[in-house]
């Protein structure tokens, strides 16, 4: 079928995300944006809404077609608005979720940010910016 043949009504734009454990990791990620996990279409998977981006989607793939931990470049990216300050508090709230830090917060032109790794090992960005 063409592109420009596909009907996009009702079309979704989601990340997903690989998880030993779902539950645990998309508490972990509403937690991040206040927001609440729900349950998906199994017991295998969980989603978290991101505020004006979608959902995140989080599986436990089949044992028959297992998805082995990788670190790519591939990484979500959560961003607010406010001052450089926010940073760290939000970084102390990713850390006692069990997030681990890859470096220490910086500045950028773009804003503040640091690079982390989630619980279960997937590339994480908290950035603040001030627009």
């Amino acid at each position: 079928m063409a592109p420009s043949a596909l009907q996009t009504n009702g079309l979704e734009v989601a990340l997903v995300l690989a998880a030993d454990d779902p539950q645990a990791l998309a508490t972990f990620y509403a937690a991040l944006v206040g927001a609440s996990p729900m349950a998906g279409l199994s017991a295998a998977h969980w989603r978290v809404l991101l505020p004006g981006a979608g959902w995140l989607e989080l599986y436990r793939p089949s044992q028959a077609r297992p998805q082995p931990p990788q670190r790519g470049r591939l990484a979500v990216c959560l961003r607010c608005s406010g001052h450089p300050s926010a940073l760290e508090a939000w970084l102390a709230q990713a850390i006692s979720l069990g997030a681990q830090p890859l470096d220490t917060p910086r500045i950028e032109p773009f804003g503040s940010e640091v690079w982390m790794l989630d619980p279960e090992g997937n590339g994480l960005l908290l950035l603040v910016s001030d627009s």
